[in-house]
């Protein structure tokens, strides 16, 4: 079967978030976030450096929401699930569907950081994976410097498998960055 022919769900909980496709109009919200988030995402988020619009970020919601409805991306937005409030963006990308491979890559608003979200969100896309779109890999590929980034990984059961040395240049330019690459192939 045709991956655009695969049928699943667009949405799923977890304990404390409702995780789903980006749809039309979520462009507001994320805006907002990113700019209260630029400090922390500068160092590893080129997008970051991009100082885009409330209009040029909802130009990116609806990318991603098409994508996503034709299997190519599945880009997840974090909301929290009492209170409706958008936390970071996240999603399985670099999909190959032959393999079943995945990777999860992830942002989270900082006045929301250090409150497990994003661990959550993670262990929620790994079961949805695993559940709905029978994953046989999941990757989580980071800067081996950003260490919130792999301590989610590690929560989450991730094993580091490589550390990618001199991998690619930072997101300023001026120095060569190594990579680490975590796998989760513990999948029945």
């Amino acid at each position: 079967m045709e991956p655009i022919q695969l049928d699943f769900p667009t949405e799923f909980y977890t304990d404390r978030l409702h995780i789903r496709y980006p749809v039309p109009g979520d462009g507001k919200a994320v805006h907002q976030s990113i700019e209260a988030s630029l400090v922390e995402l500068k160092p590893y988020m080129l997008f970051a450096h991009m100082n885009q619009t409330e209009t040029e970020v909802e130009a990116n919601i609806r990318e991603s929401n098409a994508a996503f409805l034709k299997r190519e991306d599945l880009r997840l937005l974090l909301f929290h699930k009492q209170t409706g409030e958008f936390i970071g963006s996240s999603g399985l990308h670099r999909i190959d569907w032959k393999v079943r491979k995945f990777e999860i890559g992830y942002w989270i608003d900082s006045r929301y950081s250090g409150q497990g979200y994003m661990t959550e969100a993670v262990k929620g896309m790994v079961e949805f994976a695993i559940r709905e779109l029978h994953a046989k890999r999941i990757e989580i590929r980071c800067n081996a410097e950003n260490w919130q980034s792999r301590k989610v990984a590690e929560r989450c059961f991730f094993q580091l498998e490589a550390i990618l040395k001199n991998d690619r240049r930072s997101i300023d330019k001026r120095k060569l960055i190594d990579t680490c690459v975590y796998a989760r192939t513990d999948i029945q």
